[in-house]
Parts: C-alpha cells; structure tokens; sequence
C-alpha cells in the first residue's frame, strides 16, 4: 500500500508586479496615475568669503625677515670688526699648539774638565687612568696588577701606584720622574709581552693590560763620581732647578733658557703642511770648578777614615792653592749621594765646611802672634815666663795640661800651644786691656773673620766676631787663643794661605769659568787682594809655624812629611753643644802649609766632638793633614824642600 506523501507546503516568493491587462478594444492600459512630486524649491543663496589683501602679510613677513638680517649682519659684523682679534685669538688657540723646549742644564766640572755633574736622557713614566677602569681594560683589579708589574722597576709601592692608576675622571697621572731609558726599555718590553697575551688569537680579550702606560721625554741629573764633592756641588730638585750648593748658586747660568715651539693641529694630529713657528732652547753654560778631582778623592777619603775611626758627629777638609786662592778640594764626612736623596741624612746634605761655625781653639792663636808681631811689641826670641796657672778676669786660666813654670820663647808658646803664654802677650797689643782688645779685634777682623769668604756660596756663615767692647770680661782672655770667636773651616784655611802668600788674603775661589753653548770659555774675576800683615811678619811667623811641626817638643810632629819644610799648628778647642747651650766634647783641628819656604798649598782639618779615642788635634788631625799634604804635593809636582828650616829657639834658661 503506498505511502502517503505529506503535502508540499509553497513558500510564497517575492510579490511580483502586476501587469496590465490590455484593453478590451486592443489598447494599452494608461499607466496608474505617479504621486505628483513636490514643487522644486529655488536654491539657496551662497555667502562668498572675500579674501584680504596679501600686502600687510608680505610687509610682516618682509619686516620679520629683515630683522633677522640685519641680526645676522651685526652679528657679522661685531665677529669680523669689532671683536675680530679676540675670536682670532681663540681660534688661535685652539688650532695651534704650544710646547715648552726644556735647555739642556750645563755640567760641572773640575778644574781639567771631568765631568762631576752631568744630564742625561731620561723619561717621565705616565698612565691614563681611563684604561685602567674595569669597562675599558675588561678586569676589575687592573690597576693592582699594573702595579704589581710596574712596582719593581720605578722603585714604588704598589698600593701607591694602584692608587694612582684609579684616579677618577682623569686622563693623565704621573708615576715616576726622570726614570734611566733602561727601565722605560724594560716596561716596553713589559708592554709587548701583555700586548701579546691580549690578542683573541692567544686567548685574551683584545685589551693589554699595560697598554695606558706611557713616557714623556726628560733629562736627569746625574753625578758621576757619587759622594764626592757632593758638598760642593748640591743637587738639583724635582723640578729640574738646584737646590744646594754650586748647582743652587749658579742655577741662572746652568739652566740655560727654554724655548718654545708653536704649530698646527687638528683631530689632536699636527698638521705638517701648515708649518711650525718658536725660539730654540738655549743650553746652559759649562762650570769649571778650581777643584782637583784626585786631590778631593783623598780628602775625602783621610777625613771619612778618621770621623768614623774617632766616632765624631762630623769632620771636614780644606785645601788651597795659596798663591790664587782657589779651593782644590773641600771635603765634609759624612757626606751623602746626590744620585739618590731618599737615602740621604738632611744634616749631611749640605756644605758644613763653610756652614758651620765654631770656636777654632789654638790654630787661631798664629792671628794673635802675627798681631803681635807686626805691632812691633815682641819677636820670635822673646822670652815669656809661663806659669801653671793665670788669673785673669773672673777666671783662673790654664794650658791642656799641668806643668811647672815654662820659659819659653814666643816661638816656644806658639810651638807649645800655651793658652797662657798667648794671654801674657797679646796683652803688651795695647797700654791697658781696652786698647788690646781693639788692636787684636782689627786683625782678626783683616784675616776675614765675621765676613763671608768672597765665595758668595749659599748658606755660608760670616762666623762670629763680637766687637771688643762687646767682650765679657773672659772673652778679652779667650778670644785670643781661639775661644769666644766662631769661624768656618773654609775661613780657617784662608788665615794659613794669607800667612803663606807672605800676608796678602787673597779671596777663596770656587769657580775657574764659564764655557757658554757657542764653546767659548770665560775665566771668573779675579778675586780681591788685601794686605792684612807685612811680607816679613809673614815669613818670621811661617819659620815659627816649622817649630810645631819639627821641633821635638812642637804639638804636631805627626804632620811632618820626609824632603819638605812643613808649617802648621793644631787646634784643640771647647765645642759648644748647641742642644745643650754650653760646652760639650772637643773641636780637633790641624792647620798648615807647605813647603814652609816657598808655600804653594795649605792644608785644613777640622773634627767634630770626636768621642773614641784621642781628641787632641794633633793626635788626629795631625796625621790627616801629613795624607793630603803629601798627596796633594806629587799630584801638583811640587819638589821637595832643598832649604834647612830656621829652628828658632823654643825654651830659654832663666837667670840664676
């Protein structure tokens, strides 16, 4: 039975139009009559917006214009005329570069031209700090292991080097001044090592651990011969300039003048087609000094034997030519190496034999017997009693040791070192006490002490000389045999070389010339001349001089020296203490010329405070002066005495 299929509903579709049927009488339908539309209205009436005139516009625009014109145009002009040198002088500045050329410093040397202080190469050792910061060198302790590679070869600290290579926001620090070419060469090579190391080839990270260490170009000051003379010479200070000695004294001449160099860079690179422009660096002259270098090496050597032998706080030595007063060596013990201050003591380190002053002792007493002398009151053969003892003043006076009474010639009382003797004879220099005084005062005076030396050297002392009626009571008695009076070793020797020039003082002399950068040499002025005491004093006090040496009973038989008439007299005096503000030790002394005849060198040594063994000058001192004498008489090729000495009488046989 077939199924039946539900019925298919029609989904009705969009309504289509009707059409018009057509007429019964075959015509088209008229068309359905249109809604009529509404009447068009008349459009509306456009308002027109009218522009303005460009003209106000275009004044405004022209005026603004202008004003910025004419800003432009005194802005030009002020830079081109008005302030044109001053913005010339600031673009001056900056393109060009100005460096400062350093004068070559002169040397110094000794009377046949051995250099004792020379210049040489050197390099200033420098580091930028900014290539040391973790960021550029990629470690973080660079500075600490710079450093510790730098420290052994610039003789620094590490921490103080580590601490210089941090120092922020900065380019530039200074590690070490005037360092050899040798130890730049072996930081270079320290440099080329780590350069090596950095390369990413071998492992390192690109950056050279040493690579912010550089150099800048110097000289320094070096001293051949070390310790010696360095008394004399000084030094020179960080900057280059001196600071002691003959170096601090004729610094003017030894700098030379420094020159300038001006030229053009750009990007920090000179520019080498633009030129350069400066004056030259002028070097500083040559000094030649009136020292022997052999005749210094051994007094320094005889006065550095006995201070330390003798345990004394300090020695020195003179040595002049007496006929020109030049100073052939001037030794000081201890002395100090001016290649290297940081070792040096500061009390040795300058010249102590023409700065410090002292009480002489009885090398002074051959001034009180030329004074007498020459004013006519006695002569070498004139008796004078000694007793032990003399009361004089508020003192009772003495000789070093105790005797009974002596008779004794002048020439025995300066032979003998009699302080009393000294006393009894001085005094006949005036009708009383007052105008002795007054008479010795004026030769003491014309030997040169209280005045500098003429050597104009710095730090010298004019030693101490009060005027005679200054003088204490006891003065007027101890002056005379060398107490109360303070001299320099240098003023010392100078009294021997008036009495060997037969009583002319010829002023000490340091420097020979000056040999300038063209090569030309110029002698220094010829020193001043004085007459203290006449030609025949001088020789009859030069024959009394021969007793202390060669006579049996003379104080400084340990001077004499085989084949030469010897001159001379020791010294052994109270040293004031200046701590303490008294008297403390002894001053040994020595004191002398020769040949004795005909002088051509005289000989001076002084002793501080010796406290092993003897302290009386002829004891030590003596031997000093006979080792440099002798020396100093082959290395000038004196010969030998051919004369016997005088032998003037030093005792007399009083009457019955």
């Amino acid at each position: 039975m077939p199924s039946k299929e539900p019925p298919r509903r029609r989904v009705p579709g969009p309504a289509r139009p009707a059409r018009p049927r057509p007429a019964a009488s075959g015509r088209p339908a008229p068309r359905p009559a249109q809604a009529r539309r509404p009447a068009a209205r008349p459009p509306a009436r456009v308002r027109t917006i009218r522009l303005g005139s460009p003209k106000p516009r275009l004044r405004l625009v022209s005026l603004g214009l202008t004003l910025v014109m004419v800003a432009f145009v005194v802005r030009l002009l002020q830079v081109q005329a008005v302030d044109a040198s001053a913005y010339a002088a600031k673009a001056e500045k900056h393109r060009y570069q100005e460096y400062t050329l350093s004068a070559d410093r002169g040397e110094i040397t000794d009377r046949s031209g051995v250099a004792l202080a020379a210049s040489v190469d050197a390099y200033d050792i420098t580091a930028d700090p900014k290539l040391f910061t973790p960021e550029d060198a990629k470690v973080e302790d660079a500075p600490e292991q710079a450093a510790a590679l730098l420290a052994p070869l610039l003789g620094k600290e590490p921490a103080d080097l580590a601490r210089k290579l941090r120092t922020p926001k900065s380019r530039y620090t200074l590690l070490a001044r005037k360092q050899t070419p040798q130890v730049w060469n072996q930081i270079k090579d320290l440099k080329k090592v780590y350069a090596q190391k950095a390369k990413p080839a071998n492992g390192g990270n690109g950056v050279s651990l040493l690579g912010g260490i550089l150099s800048e170009p110097s000289t320094k000051r070096v001293y051949p011969n070390g310790e010696l003379a360095a008394g004399i010479l000084g030094y020179v200070n960080a900057e280059g300039r001196g600071a002691g000695g003959v170096e601090s004294m004729l610094d003017k001449d030894l700098a030379g003048k420094d020159g300038k160099i001006r030229f053009a860079q750009s990007g920090g690179r000179r520019v080498p087609t633009a030129g350069s422009q400066g004056t030259p660096a002028v070097p500083g002259s040559d000094i030649e000094l009136t020292i022997d270098r052999d005749i210094q090496w051994a007094a320094q050597q005889a006065i550095t034997e006995q201070v330390k032998k003798s345990k004394a706080d300090r020695g020195y030595v003179v040595v002049q030519d007496t006929r020109t007063g030049e100073v052939l060596a001037m030794a000081n013990a201890p002395g100090f190496d001016p290649n290297d201050l940081s070792q040096a003591n500061a009390t040795a380190m300058g010249n102590a034999a023409l700065q410090d002053a002292y009480e002489p002792g009885s090398t002074s007493k051959v001034m009180s017997m030329a004074a007498v002398l020459e004013e006519g009151v006695a002569a070498p053969d004139t008796r004078v009693t000694v007793p032990n003892r003399l009361h004089r003043g508020d003192r009772l006076f003495g000789d070093d040791i105790d005797h009974p009474t002596w008779y004794l010639t002048l020439n025995g009382v300066l032979a003998k070192s009699s302080n009393i003797g000294t006393i009894l004879a001085t005094g006949q220099l005036g009708k009383d006490q007052a105008e002795a005084n007054r008479v010795l005062y004026s030769y003491l005076r014309k030997f040169g002490i209280g005045s500098p030396t003429g050597l104009d050297y710095p730090g010298e002392t004019p030693g101490i000389l009060a005027k005679p009626e200054k003088w204490s009571t006891s003065q007027q008695y101890t002056i005379p045999f060398g107490q109360g009076l303070s001299l320099s070793a240098m003023q010392a020797a100078s009294v021997y070389s008036t009495i060997a020039n037969g009583g002319v003082r010829v002023e000490p002399s340091l420097v020979r010339g000056t040999k300038g950068p063209d090569g030309r040499f110029t002698a220094a002025p010829a020193p001043k001349e004085s007459r203290v005491i006449s030609e025949k004093t001088a020789k009859t006090l030069a024959q009394m001089l021969e007793s202390v040496v060669d006579d049996r009973e003379g104080t400084g038989n340990k001077a004499a020296i085989p084949g030469y008439r010897v001159a001379g007299k020791t010294g052994t005096a109270n040293r004031v203490d200046p701590e303490r503000g008294g008297y403390k030790g002894y001053t040994a002394s020595f004191a002398g010329f020769a040949p004795a005849d005909q002088p051509r060198i005289t000989v001076y040594c002084a002793i501080q405070n010796p406290t092993k063994g003897s302290y009386f000058g002829g004891q030590i001192c003596g031997p000093i002066y006979k080792k440099v004498m002798e020396f100093a008489l082959k290395t000038l090729h004196v010969a030998p005495t051919g004369s016997a000495p005088a032998r003037l009488p030093v005792n007399f046989k009083p009457n019955p």
